[in-house]
């Protein structure tokens, strides 16, 4: 089954956020829709447009148009939750929905294409992606030293040893000031998805070395990666997708890769005059 048009998710969403309590992030949102719909890796992982995926940019399309329905909201962490009146209702006709929106963004003088065939601009995030895949590795390497130390890790060293099972460096993180924890990270350079084997593989060099695993990448991760990375009994490796690390850019401002969300072009009148 291919991913669904972004109206044909409005049903898939409200029932995914449903059955996980009413509220979840965009990543758990993704995996119980696509998890619902028995749609395989390569259908999660198709890509729309540079690093997004299909399911992805629909399901964003799918969680604004239930929003302006009144159905959901969100946080500025990124969490989605069913309204009131969300939360009273299990399923919608997407005719209806979407015929609502779309006169209410006619009312508001804000009528536009439909999103599949609408232009879109590359955003911030995907231009700052492009930046980072196109670093040379040791540079990549460095980068992400140095975002573990701006987000409170410290003895953060880049080994830079081939051989090493895929480890590209080591630190530690101390939790609330009392109890700390030696991570092994690894930074992968994707435009496509990570799969489970690349987890088992870093799991592997990891063996006996250390008390928890970091995977960083610029791409995506699939379902079953995901699912490998917490399974039970085997050490916990967490994982750090393209989107959440150019969020985590954007929340570190100290870091010198900044969003700018308006940009201004002053010109100096007075300079011109006097050349």
């Amino acid at each position: 089954m291919t991913v669904p048009k972004y109206d044909d998710l409005f049903a898939p969403l409200l029932r995914a956020i449903h059955e996980l309590g009413g509220s979840a992030s965009i990543s758990e949102q993704e995996d119980r829709v696509a998890a619902d719909l028995s749609l395989s890796n390569k259908d999660v992982a198709e890509i729309h447009r540079g690093s997004t995926t299909k399911l992805h940019y629909r399901l964003a399309w799918a969680r604004t148009y239930l929003k302006n329905f009144g159905l959901l909201e969100n946080s500025s962490r990124g969490i989605w939750a069913l309204t009131p009146e969300g939360l009273e209702v299990k399923a919608v006709d997407k005719d209806t929905v979407r015929r609502a929106v779309d006169n209410l963004e006619r009312k508001e003088a804000a009528s536009r294409a439909s999103p599949e065939q609408q232009p879109v601009e590359p955003s911030w995030e995907d231009r700052l992606l492009e930046v980072l895949k196109s670093m040379p590795a040791s540079a990549f390497e460095r980068f992400c030293q140095r975002l573990l130390r701006e987000s409170g890790f410290t003895q953060v060293e880049v080994t830079g040893k081939s051989g090493d099972g895929g480890i590209d460096g080591k630190g530690v993180v101390r939790i609330g000031g009392v109890l700390s924890f030696h991570v092994i990270f690894q930074c992968k350079r994707y435009k496509g998805s990570v799969g489970p084997g690349v987890i088992r593989d870093l799991r592997g060099a990891m063996d006996g070395r250390t008390d928890k695993g970091l995977l960083l990448t610029t791409g995506t991760f699939t379902r079953d990666a995901r699912g490998e990375a917490q399974r039970a009994g085997a050490t916990p490796i967490d994982l750090i997708d393209g989107e959440e690390l150019v969020d985590r850019l954007k929340q570190l401002k100290s870091v010198e890769i900044k969003a700018r969300v308006v940009e201004e072009v002053v010109v100096n009148r007075k300079w011109f005059d006097e050349l």
